[in-house]
């Protein structure tokens, strides 16, 4: 089918219409980004699924939606066949599902690790960096906010009290389960998270903020340090 145009196959395999016919969950990564896409290559011998395949095995052993999510227009535009269009379209995309996702937080309830890990696992597993994040709650323990707090090395995000604290602080929050991930993929807690975990509690007393958890996000799963009964 190389370089076959979208409108040359067959009503039923074509991504618009399998969309319309049986809804985006049903469409593969690739082709819903084929639907962004519109076109495949300039020269016309990749189509935009091709295009769009192509595009998602750059990602190597990385989750290629996380590969993708983290990409940013100039690293896009270093593919055949993305320009700028494509890659702004991608980036746009992008931000809305992500902006989405956080709308829909805001206003549940946390009752457990579970659901912190539900909102936080799709923006945070495979990630290539670490990223120290707070879910802000109030006294019913409903979200009011998520934050990034920092962004670290390949191997660690350092987690001032002072950063970790001034959003939460600012917003009236009365609790915050703390998160972040680990590039490794093993979601294991180092002698280091411990440590700031320990502090950062201690921390929160003193300003009269709990601190209900510390979750760490794996590319497969997560550990909740409450559930471990350690660092509280």
């Amino acid at each position: 089918m190389s370089g076959l145009p979208l409108r040359a196959l067959p009503p039923g395999e074509r991504p618009r219409e399998r969309l319309l016919a049986e809804g985006a969950a049903a469409l593969t990564d690739a082709e819903l980004l084929a639907i962004l896409f519109r076109t495949g290559n300039a020269n016309g011998r990749e189509s935009a699924l091709e295009l769009a395949r192509r595009l998602l095995a750059r990602a190597g052993e990385r989750p290629p939606l996380a590969w993708l999510a983290e990409a940013s227009v100039e690293e896009l535009c270093q593919v055949a066949g993305i320009g700028l269009t494509k890659a702004v379209t991608v980036r746009a995309a992008l931000e809305l599902g992500r902006r989405v996702g956080e709308g829909r937080a805001l206003g549940e309830v946390i009752r457990g690790p579970r659901d912190v890990a539900r909102f936080l696992m799709g923006r945070m597993a495979g990630l290539p960096q670490e990223e120290f994040r707070t879910v802000l709650l109030n006294t019913r323990h409903r979200v009011i906010g998520l934050e990034r707090v920092s962004l670290g090395d390949l191997d660690s995000s350092p987690a001032a009290p002072r950063e970790v604290f001034r959003e939460p602080v600012r917003r009236g929050a009365a609790a915050v389960v703390l998160a972040h991930n680990h590039p490794s993929g093993d979601p294991e807690p180092s002698p280091d998270d411990l440590a700031v975990t320990s502090r950062l509690v201690e921390a929160g007393r003193l300003l009269g903020i709990d601190v209900l958890d510390h979750i760490i996000i794996g590319h497969n799963g997560y550990v909740s340090l409450r559930e471990r009964g350690v660092a509280f």
